[in-house]
């Protein structure tokens, strides 16, 4: 369904794969193989780059005070 890191659950993008580079405007993918591309689609030579995707921000914990350690 997803390719060989739909384990991870990351859904295939051009903007992830190997043979794209995304544009200065950042609006598509020059891909070597399909040529001008959206970031967004993919294709049957969709190899995945680990170093084009960033990843999320993790959330800060809450603040807790003493009393929400008190019994």
């Amino acid at each position: 369904m997803f390719g060989a890191h739909g384990e991870n659950g990351i859904a295939p993008k051009c903007a992830y794969c190997r043979h794209g580079t995304l544009s200065a405007d950042k609006t598509s993918v020059l891909c070597k193989k399909r040529g001008v591309v959206s970031p967004d689609g993919r294709c049957r030579k969709y190899k995945y780059d680990i170093l084009k995707r960033q990843p999320p921000h993790r959330q800060k914990p809450p603040a807790f005070s003493e009393a929400d350690f008190e019994l």
